[in-house]
Parts: C-alpha cells; sequence; structure tokens
C-alpha cells in the first residue's frame, strides 16, 4: 500500500481505496503510474498529463490511426495529431542542430498553413474530446453513492443508537427496582458504556444492598430484639424486613411464656396483633382467666355481699332475697333453701330484746373461681364480718363471723354458711 495524489483533487490518500474519501471518484484498480516521469493519472487516458507518455490504450489508438493515414492537401500523406506532436517534438532537437535559422516568412498562405498545422496538432479527436466529459459524470454518481449510503449508515446508527439507549434504560430501571445484588452487578457488567450517572446509581445501590447483608447478619447472630429492631429503623424496606419481624415474634412469644401470666400474655397479643402465636396467647389467655380472679370479677363478689348485709342492716326483705338464687344449695346448713328461707331467716335473726343491728364486713376476702360453661366462672369467697348488736337495755354485743359462700355465672348467692369466732 502506497500514499499517492488523487488524480481528481490531489488530496494524500492510500492506492488501495476504493473512492477517494474527498472527491468520491473510483481510485483501486482505475489508476497507473507514469514509468517515466511517476505521476499518477487514471488508465482511461492516453498519455500521461504531464511528460505526455502514451499509455498502453493510446498506443493502441497511435497503431490504429497508421492505416487511416490522409493526404495533406500537396497530395502527401498526413499522419494524425498524436503522431504529428510527437514527431514534431523528436524532430525538434535535430532540426535546431542541422539546419541553419530560417528568416521569418511573410505572407497570408504561410501563416495558415502554420495556423491550419497547429490546429490539427493540438486539437485531439473528437472521441479524445469526449472522453474527458465521462470523467466528471462518473465521479458525480460515485457522490450522490457515497452520499447515499453514508446518509444509509447514519439512518441505521440512528436506530441502533436508540435501540440500544431504550434497553439501557430498561436495564437500568429494573437494576434499581431490584434487590437483589446479582442483578445489580449483571448491570454493571453487560453495560460498560452506560450514563455515568446511571452506574453511580447503580453502584451505590449495589454498596447499600451489600452493607444491608452484613446489618442482617451481625442482628441474626446478635439474636436480641433490640440488634432486630435497630435493624428494621436503619434499613426499613429490606428484603429481610419479614425475616426480622418474625424472630422478634418469636422472641415475644418465648417472653410470654416464661412469664405466664395475663400480663404477659396481654402484652404480646397487643404488640403482635397478627402474630404467629395469637391463637395460642389467647388460649392460654383463657385459661389463666379460668382460674384467677381478674380484679373486675372481686369488685362483683364484693359488691354481691355487701348488698345481702346491707339488706339485713335495714331489714329488707325485698333486697335480701334479690342477692340470692332462687334455690340455694346450702344456706346457713339448710340444703335446697329458697328466697322465702332466706327471709326467715331475716325475721328470727331480730329478736324483741333487739333494737338495731349493723354487720361490717373486714377486707379479708378469699376469692377464688372455678370454670362451670364456656367462660362462665362460679366464684368462692371466705371473708370475716362483725355483726354488731345494740338491745333495748343500751347494751351492745359485737360477734365476729367467718363466712364462706358461693356466688353462681348469674352473680347471685347460691350458698353461704357463717361460724361465730370466738374470742
Amino acid at each position: 500500500m502506497a500514499i499517492i495524489k488523487c488524480p481528481e483533487c490531489g488530496r494524500q490518500i492510500s492506492d488501495k481505496a476504493p473512492a477517494c474519501p474527498n472527491c468520491g471518484v473510483p481510485i483501486a484498480g482505475k489508476i497507473v503510474k507514469c514509468p517515466q516521469c511517476g505521476e499518477i493519472y487514471f488508465k482511461d487516458q492516453e498519455m500521461c498529463p504531464n511528460c505526455h507518455h502514451l499509455t498502453p490504450r493510446g498506443e493502441t489508438l497511435v497503431k490504429g490511426n497508421v492505416g487511416n493515414t490522409s493526404l495533406n492537401s500537396n497530395g502527401a500523406p498526413q499522419s494524425s495529431g498524436i503522431e504529428a506532436a510527437q514527431r514534431t517534438e523528436s524532430s525538434q532537437p535535430e532540426r535546431r542542430m542541422s539546419q541553419p535559422p530560417t528568416p521569418p516568412r511573410t505572407g497570408n498562405s504561410y501563416q495558415k498553413t502554420q495556423d491550419r498545422n497547429a490546429q490539427h496538432t493540438m486539437s485531439p479527436k473528437p472521441s479524445d474530446r469526449q472522453k474527458p466529459e465521462a470523467a466528471p459524470k462518473s465521479h458525480s454518481a460515485l457522490i450522490i453513492a457515497f452520499v447515499l449510503a453514508v446518509l444509509a449508515c447514519g439512518i441505521c446508527f440512528y436506530f441502533y443508537n436508540s435501540s440500544k439507549n431504550s434497553k439501557e434504560e430498561e436495564a437500568y430501571e429494573f437494576a434499581m427496582n431490584s434487590d437483589d445484588p446479582t442483578v445489580l452487578q449483571t448491570y454493571l457488567d453487560t453495560n460498560p458504556d452506560a450514563p455515568e450517572a446511571h452506574r453511580d446509581s447503580v453502584e451505590a445501590r449495589l454498596e447499600s444492598l451489600k452493607q444491608t447483608d452484613i446489618d442482617w447478619t451481625n442482628a441474626v447472630v446478635s439474636g436480641s430484639r433490640t440488634a432486630l429492631e435497630d435493624y428494621l429503623t436503619k434499613h426499613p424496606n429490606s428484603e429481610h424486613k419479614a425475616d426480622a419481624l418474625h424472630k422478634i415474634d418469636s422472641l415475644d412469644w418465648i417472653d410470654a411464656t416464661n412469664g405466664n401470666s395475663e400480663q404477659s400474655y396481654s402484652t404480646y397479643l397487643s404488640e403482635h396483633a397478627n402474630g404467629e402465636y395469637v391463637d395460642q396467647a389467647n388460649n392460654a389467655l383463657k385459661a389463666l382467666k379460668a382460674k384467677t380472679v381478674q380484679p373486675e370479677e372481686k369488685t362483683m363478689v364484693r359488691a354481691v355481699f355487701r348488698h345481702f348485709f346491707q339488706a339485713i342492716n335495714a331489714k329488707n326483705e325485698d333486697g335480701l332475697t334479690a342477692t340470692v338464687a332462687p334455690l340455694m344449695s346450702n344456706f346457713l346448713g339448710k340444703t335446697d333453701a329458697t328466697r322465702a328461707d332466706v327471709a326467715v331467716f331475716l325475721s328470727k335473726i331480730y329478736k324483741n330484746d333487739i333494737s338495731n343491728m349493723n354487720w361490717h364486713i373486714n377486707n379479708d376476702y378469699k376469692i377464688s373461681k372455678k370454670e362451670v360453661g364456656d367462660e362462665e366462672y362460679q366464684y368462692n369467697a371466705t371473708f370475716s364480718a362483725v355483726q354488731k348488736v345494740d338491745k333495748v337495755d343500751g347494751s351492745s354485743v359485737n360477734t365476729r363471723f367467718n363466712i364462706k359462700a358461693t356466688i353462681g355465672p348469674d352473680g347471685l348467692i347460691s350458698s353461704m354458711s357463717m361460724t361465730k369466732i370466738l374470742e
């Protein structure tokens, strides 16, 4: 390969180039180097434009013109313009050396002859005049073809680049919405020419996910509720969020079962309304409630006995019988006692020598309960009470009793016994 000048525009190009990149004229296989002067010109030219050395094609044309020699005005053979030019050029030095200078001639005939010879020598044949016009037409066609090719390449490149950018944008969106480090790394590996802003964002997210994994590992290894809660605070949208909540739920359930109290189970239920152990917590809480008297239940039991003794103090038969069941299993030693039996007790307790009676209940309740139905309970209470009796003669007597009683699910006294405590 050699660097040459384009015969058309003079630009430096390779002799192997299909066409000149500047003017578009064909180069490879279309040029020849003059063996005499080294000038580069097109093969279809008949002679070197620099030294007029004939090309093989020009020599062929000259040989063809020998058989077509015409006669001049004097009847002598007349050579072609190319032969005359070569003969004239080759004979000029010899003439100058062998012949003395010829004085200038005058006259119209001589001038006309000189003009005619010069015109015949310098004027190319009709075929020679037409050939140079073919080159511009060929060059124009090549230029147009080259422009069209460039335009087609540009359009193809535009659509290719648009498609490539679209695919990169889709890959970027997918990577940024993924929590899988492998997806993010794949984007970076397959899109090395992506916009710097995209690559920076993906790299930052990849580092964030790696740090999230490190924090998750540390939280799991610690095994503490606090570490897991701290992890969720730092990474609220982590892919490990569900696992962290599950572990916290399990730890709280273990704490609830270790406490095995209404408070511990109630705390678990309040913090994990949708926890995995809600059913177990409710069952455990129900079992405990079946055995444990709640504060509101204690209040109810005390209120029933207070009303009972207030009715006695006021000799209120209706108020007294309203606190007991229609049929009592035992009332002061009488089995299957009725409300009428309770009314008889009220009339007997007030003797003729009693002017006033006042029962005072001591705050020494011991209450237990037993489940007798689905969330229906029977309450057993033990407490002491002091009976103060004022007599007509002005004296008073205080007697202390130990009382055992049962209250049914309906909130009525179903049995009662009283034992006098000797001081």
